[in-house]
Parts: C-alpha cells; structure tokens; sequence
C-alpha cells in the first residue's frame, strides 16, 4: 500500500506543479501533462484506497488517516468532472494543493493507523461520504471565489494584466460557484445531521465542544447565509465570492484546530 501512496502523492505533486506553469507562461504542453498526472494519480489514488478498504473489511473514512485520503480522492473526483464541464484549465492550480495536501498528512498518519471498526458504523459512513462530497464541490468555489476577485478587480481598475487573459469570465465562475453551493450545502447539512445521530449512537450524547462542533456550525452559518442570500435575495458576483472564499478559509481552520 505504501509504493501506492509514493506514486500518487508523486503524480499529485508533479500535476500541481504543471497546473502552475500553465499559468504562468500559458503552454498547452504543461496542461496536457498536468491532466494526464492527475488522472494517472487518481487511478493509484482509487486503488490505494480499495486496498485499504480490503485490509480493515469497511470503507475509508473510519480513521484520521482514511478521512484525509478519501476526502482528496473525492476532491480530485469533484475536480475533474468540473474540469470536463466548464473546460477551466486554470482551476486545477488552486484546487490540486488542496488534494496534495490532505494526501501528504494521511501519508504521515498511516503510520499510525488501526483496523479497528468503531461505533455506530453506518452512521459514521452517511456522515463522512455526505461531509467529504460537499467539502469537496465547496473546494470548487474557493478557487473559482479567488479567481474571480482577480478578475472583477482587475477589471474596476481597467488595469488588464495577464491573468485577464487567462482566467475564465466573471459569468462562468459564478456559475460554478452557484452550483456548487447548491449541490455542496445540502450534503454538508445532510452530513452534520447525521453526525449528530453517529454521535448520540456511539456516546449516548451529543455535545457541543469547540473543536469537534462549534467552529463547523460557524462554518455551515457562512455557507447557509450565502445559500439563502442566492435564493431570496439573489446574491451574486463578488459578494458571493467572498463568502465561498471566507466559507473555505473557515473550513480549513476547523480542521486544523481538530488536528491539534
């Protein structure tokens, strides 16, 4: 399993370095490169994990380590179906580390991984696969969020750099953002109240400690106000980016206030 996690961690890394250059100096060479690797990482990536589904006999989201490798998987998964969708070659450099490097942690972690089956089994497979899949399609809208603050800024100041040129139309990212919103905060809400039954059924209780609870509700507050905030007060364009950005930017202080 370990010559599994090299070669996908080293195929993520390799992409995400391509994805960057394509950026910079704009040769279709680097991206066609950057997708091949990051489909050639995703395959190792899936066969990584149907081994280690094959070793414990459950899915891979019961451990730390297994969360952290499942959820790039399924962020790479959510990544190249947007990918084939909108054709946004540029996406792929602001989604690509994330995946790199939840993988790269769960690489660290897997020295210390159990078998062990835990509690409350298929609750805690509903909640995980609904949390992953909608962390996943928010992942989405952070890089769509940055990418289209630079183009709307570019575009106030009439100061047209090289990034207009290259980055999708404001149109586009807030389509994506839109959509994404729509799929990925009823699973995250979907995700948290089944964890809240996983809970209850492996504890007897459910409680509302900082680390584990508070700082997600922050989290689905920011997404749920811009979810609402599209629908009945038809909230779009820079707004909307802020939030996706700001929603992401929490989701990623919750789980490094979880780690330590």
């Amino acid at each position: 399993m370990k010559i599994l996690f090299v070669i996908t961690l080293f195929c993520y890394f390799i992409s995400m370095v391509k994805y960057f250059s394509y950026l910079a100096v704009r040769r279709r060479v680097l991206f066609i490169i950057a997708t091949a690797l990051i489909t050639a990482g995703f395959a190792f990536h899936t066969a990584l994990l149907v081994a280690r589904s094959m070793e414990t006999g459950h899915g891979p989201y019961t451990t730390t380590f297994e969360y952290y490798a499942f959820f790039s998987w399924v962020l790479v998964l959510v990544y190249l179906i947007a990918e084939i969708r909108y054709k946004i070659k540029d996406l792929g450099s602001f989604v690509i580390p994330i995946a790199f490097i939840s993988l790269a942690y769960s690489f660290f972690l897997s020295r210390y991984a159990s078998t062990a089956v835990p509690v409350g089994q298929f609750w805690l497979t509903i909640h995980r696969t609904l949390s992953f899949i909608g962390y996943a399609t928010l992942a989405l809208t952070f890089g769509a969020g940055i990418m289209y603050i630079i183009q709307e800024s570019q575009l106030k100041s009439r100061h047209l750099g090289a990034f207009y040129y290259r980055l999708p139309s404001l149109e586009i990212l807030d389509d994506i953002n839109k959509k994404a919103v729509d799929i990925g905060f009823p699973l995250i809400t979907l995700g948290f109240i089944s964890g809240i039954i996983w809970a209850w059924q492996r504890d007897g209780y459910f409680s509302l400690d900082f680390k584990r609870t508070l700082l997600m509700i922050a989290t689905w507050s920011i997404y749920g106000t811009l979810f609402f905030g599209r629908i009945m007060a038809g909230w779009r364009g820079r707004r909307a980016a802020r939030f996706v950005v700001y929603g992401f930017m929490a989701v990623i202080i919750a789980y490094i206030v979880h780690i330590y």
